[in-house]
């Protein structure tokens, strides 16, 4: 009876992980963990974080139990502290730009789930595309934008949250730095004092993704479809992982802890299958400088080594990931495919906007999939999504606001947060009082 449990183990096992065999594990952990890290781990990172609090050198924004953190587990074996409440949203400037459905699902959830968060206006650009792209490499400059980011945060009580897998990504390598190398803390130092600011470094650096897989259980309960013959794909974002990638939170239910749990276990939580696909490792194609010189290879890349291989390899229904460069290289390049008759029409979505339609979310008001060049209509339809109703309502809600009938619909209260900036001077005088000069 065992060997016949065993075997039907395996088996499923083979199924659900086809290149799983092909691969060598221990091969693509050394890549991870010893080629892409920093020479001194994670673990050393965050002993001389605390030590430089002790010494009055820097301000570590804590995680406290008003956050209701939850302890995760990362690929070098330390717990990564997940903070899932009263959290400081730094958004994206390609999500707002491009996709904006995406950020809004995340405040739509948040509203759902009765957290506290704060959208803050205030926020800065990280500087990845500058320092991706064009080749910036002013080591100050780069760790004054993150720290004056990360003050505000810390001003106003709340726990920094990043939309941004770059921003994710290149705030690890920043904390680093400036947590590694006196020589930058010492000409930071008095650029932040001019500004009535000092070096905040939060106790851990949080990507949104990891906050939903976090909560993907709990979500889970208020979802409205059935998505037990969804077939999905995960593309997970090269700047969420492979930078820093000993921060990478792993769970050994998602994937047998081969993959990095998020987005994959989302979408698992959620009820979907997910499906293998022998490019699952290789970037999306937008790499930065490539979607900026050389924009065809972009496209021909995500749809030759990334679109195609899920469809015909996976089959999937749909392409789940959690960064902005990702969804719109994935999305909008199968439209230049289509050019040379290359038709796969795979609806590629953040996991964001998966989870929040999911539960239940106006596809158009909220996850604003007409944002999107490749069609989403025909998968929601198939999970059960009344999609056609969605939009026509949408539709209606757009011509009575044209003609002064409606009232513009908000995710919380305007200007509810205006009065809670008006209060954050009085606390920030305050502190600055035990701040030494």
């Amino acid at each position: 009876m065992s060997e016949q449990v065993d075997k039907k183990i395996e088996e499923g096992i083979k199924e659900a992980f086809p290149m799983a065999d092909t691969t060598d594990w221990n091969e693509v952990y050394q890549r991870i963990i010893y080629r892409y890290s920093t020479p001194h781990g994670l673990q050393h990172v965050k002993e001389e974080l605390y030590k430089l609090e002790d010494e009055g050198e820097i301000i570590v924004h804590h995680i406290k139990p008003y956050n209701d953190p939850v302890k995760m587990q990362s690929l070098n074996g330390e717990p990564k502290i997940i903070p899932t409440n009263k959290l400081w949203h730094h958004k994206s400037c390609g999500q707002c730009g491009h996709i904006p459905g995406y950020p809004t699902s995340v405040f739509w959830m948040m509203n759902k789930m009765e957290i506290d968060y704060l959208d803050e206006p205030h926020q800065t650009s990280c500087t990845g595309w500058n320092y991706h792209a064009s080749g910036a490499e002013n080591p100050v400059a780069l760790a004054g934008v993150y720290v004056r980011n990360m003050w505000r945060a810390y001003e106003t009580g709340y726990f920094p949250l990043i939309h941004c897998g770059t921003s994710f990504g290149h705030y690890k390598e920043v904390r680093n730095m400036i947590v590694l190398h006196k020589e930058i803390r010492d000409k930071l130092r008095p650029i932040m004092r001019k500004l009535d600011m000092d070096i905040v470094v939060p106790e851990e650096v949080v990507h949104y993704s990891e906050w939903l897989f976090t909560m993907s259980k709990k979500a889970a309960k208020q979802k409205k479809y059935d998505l037990s013959n969804v077939k999905a794909a995960v593309h997970t974002p090269c700047h969420v992982y492979k930078l820093v990638p000993e921060d990478t939170i792993y769970d050994p239910e998602v994937f047998q802890g081969r993959r990095p749990a998020a987005p994959s276990g989302t979408v698992q939580n959620f009820g979907a299958k997910l499906v293998d696909y022998s490019t699952w490792w290789d970037c999306c194609g937008f790499g930065f400088r490539h979607i900026l010189t050389e924009r065809e290879f972009s496209r021909s890349f995500a749809l030759f080594k990334k679109v195609i291989p899920a469809v015909e390899e996976g089959h999937a229904d749909v392409f789940v990931t959690s960064d902005t460069g990702c969804v719109t290289t994935l999305d909008k390049s199968q439209w230049a495919g289509k050019a040379q008759g290359f038709n796969y029409n795979l609806p590629v979505l953040a996991d964001a906007q998966f989870a929040a339609i999911m539960m239940g979310a106006d596809p158009y008001t909220i996850a604003q999939i007409h944002w999107h060049a490749t069609d989403v209509e025909g998968f929601l339809r198939k999970v059960g999504v009344p999609v056609d109703d969605y939009k026509e309502k949408f539709i209606q809600y757009l011509a009575d606001l044209r003609e002064g009938k409606a009232q513009p619909q908000y995710l919380y209260t305007p200007h509810r947060k205006i009065d809670f900036y008006i209060s954050v001077p009085e606390r920030v005088k305050w502190y600055k009082k035990e701040v030494p000069k």
